[in-house]
């Protein structure tokens, strides 16, 4: 790298050293000084978007799949608004992402200038530090501070620096500072861990709620689950490092989740909670005692009260569990859950089968397929609704597999944002966006990022010509669907006036020709399937206030002269039903 001539120069150093090798971002003004260090220092690459949101949700996808340091940045006012929602979902994902916010010149802070914000305020809630830089001399550190907390706290630490500084002249010998994860090894006491045991071992019944926080301790998971003959549910963002080679799997809990993983929390005596914070209190057990294991002792206890709390990792901890618990339990409960488990997923099997007719394929259907001719190494990005329902319930993982979403903070329009961030740090992996129609719409600029980039992300729509997962809301709670409508354009023309490959799909008897030719090509692909609209996803647990809900749906409809949607509801589902509450 040449000598630093300005502090941006500085700055891309410093990322560079660290590890960092793009930028996500959109040019401006106050922001000049750092794309033009980029300019010289090719080896930090300038990953241009087209919109912020765009940028900090790459950033996003980029840290969650390689666990480190990402980085994103706007210029001032506007453009560090739009940062925000893509930095809350990667704060509330927990990974490591860097926003280089420009500013207003100092001097002129607090008057009222053009596109005056407060970014350190308005960036306080969705991140673990944010901090304005005030003179040249402060930058190199809050620089080595902000990288620093990102990656010690997994989170997203914002630095504001005035674009005149990025301009400033660097101090002779500049030396960049290093920031690089580290690995601690985190467990709780001795007294605690024996008490933990205690509670277990006097358990009749044990079960396992698993998360995200078993990444790296699968071996340790599938141990502890022998010794306690204890079924294991995940959570969403737990599927990807506890579902696959897992003989005591019995699915996920939650609102998406399986009737299989719901029974085995009702059903326990004793729940062991692994590295999550699942937020979803009406799905706890409701007389369980339980243990939990999260290395940020905040989390614990925040959803359930917790007999016994254990702050450290789910790897060091497990492994100083188990050399405390018995070994002779029988195996009842976790025969009788998994057996559970084999009908479900027999059940589910089932409904993917069935393909649709023309024009309103099964989304099910559509989702198996991309499973069976996806990569062994694939990574799947669903956007927030069905796309992330019937991902949970349809992508299989093997411990290669990635499954990456807004699972925490849920917004729309996640999927082709963090796709480019994904592709753009593994070039040579297959990349697909399970997005529904809604979703590309609101951020569809971007499939222009893919062409200027040659980003070779498949993008996989779901077009079903409505806000599915909204409408799927408003049916339980008694509501009329308005306002859900899109009228869509073919998107796989749209596709090909850009400059993609798109390909249309509307027929089952083309499904799996078209992912055959989609996988294939070496560019970037969207295919456009026509899915249908009113394809009911049943959680696991149906109450008396769902059951109204749809009751009083269908009598609303019907009263307001959409009788048909309810038949077109009734037909759709008739067999899913009888499946999935056999």
């Amino acid at each position: 790298m040449s000598p630093a001539r300005t502090l941006a120069d500085v700055v891309v150093a410093t990322l560079e050293a660290s590890g960092v090798r793009r930028v996500h971002g959109l040019p401006g003004d106050s922001l000049n000084g750092l794309t033009d260090a980029l300019r010289r220092h090719p080896e930090v690459a300038w990953q241009h978007v087209r919109h912020e949101e765009s940028a900090a949700l790459a950033a996003s996808g980029e840290a969650a799949i390689t666990g480190e340091l990402a980085v994103c940045a706007a210029s001032c006012g506007p453009g560090n608004l739009h940062l925000i929602n893509g930095l809350f979902d990667a704060q509330r994902s927990r990974v490591p992402v860097l926003a280089l916010a420009a500013h207003i010149p100092l001097s002129e802070v607090g008057s009222g200038y053009f596109q005056e914000t407060h970014p350190p305020e308005l960036f306080r809630e969705c991140s673990v530090y944010a901090e304005l830089v005030s003179s040249p001399e402060q930058l190199p550190r809050v620089l080595h501070i902000a990288m620093r907390s990102a990656i010690e706290r997994r989170g997203v630490a914002v630095v504001v620096i005035p674009g005149e500084l990025l301009l400033h002249r660097a101090p002779d010998a500049s030396t960049p500072t290093v920031a690089r994860p580290t690995t601690p090894i985190v467990r709780p006491s001795e007294d605690e861990i024996v008490a933990a045991a205690r509670v277990l071992d006097a358990a009749g019944s044990v079960t396992i709620l698993a998360g995200a926080g078993c990444e790296g301790a699968h071996r340790e998971l599938l141990e502890v689950a022998g010794r306690l003959r204890a079924p294991v549910v995940h959570t969403l963002r737990g599927k990807e490092f506890v579902e696959h080679d897992n003989p005591y799997d019995v699915g996920m809990t939650g609102l998406l989740g399986f009737a299989s993983g719901y029974r085995a929390m009702e059903h326990c005596d004793a729940l062991l909670m692994l590295g999550t914070d699942f937020p979803y209190r009406p799905f706890y057990p409701p007389d369980a005692r339980i243990v939990q294991v999260d290395i940020r002792g905040e989390n614990i206890g925040r959803r359930v009260p917790v007999d016994v709390a254990l702050v450290g990792t789910v790897k060091d901890t497990v492994e100083a569990l188990i050399q405390h618990l018995r070994a002779d339990r029988d195996d009842e409960h976790l025969t009788r859950m998994t057996a559970h488990y084999r009908r479900t997923r027999a059940r589910f099997a089932a409904l993917a089968a069935a393909q649709g007719g023309p024009g309103r394929l099964h989304p099910q259907h559509v989702v198996t397929a991309i499973d069976h001719h996806a990569a062994d190494d694939v990574v799947v990005v669903p956007d927030v609704g069905t796309p992330t329902l019937w991902a949970a319930r349809y992508i299989g993982t093997n411990g290669r597999r990635r499954l990456i979403g807004s699972f925490n903070h849920g917004t729309m329009a996640n999927a082709l944002p963090q796709t480019l961030g994904i592709q753009a740090a593994l070039p040579d992996r297959q990349v697909v966006a399970l997005c529904g129609d809604g979703g590309l719409a609101m951020l569809m600029g971007e499939l222009l990022t893919l062409r200027q980039h040659r980003l070779p992300v498949k993008v996989v729509v779901l077009d079903n010509g409505a806000l599915a997962f909204v409408e799927l809301e408003m049916k339980a709670a008694g509501i009329v669907n308005h306002g859900t409508d899109l009228d869509n354009p073919d998107f796989a023309a749209l596709a090909r006036a850009i400059g993609l490959h798109g390909i249309r799909v509307d027929h089952p008897d083309q499904l799996d020709d078209a992912l055959r030719d989609a996988f294939a090509h070496p560019g970037p692909v969207l295919v456009d399937v026509v899915t249908a609209r009113h394809e009911l996803a049943v959680p696991p647990r149906v109450g008396l206030h769902e059951a109204g809900g749809f009751a009083l749906w269908a009598t609303r409809s019907v009263l307001s002269g959409d009788g048909s949607t309810v038949l077109d509801v009734a037909a759709s589902n008739l067999h899913q039903l009888a499946l999935e509450k056999a």
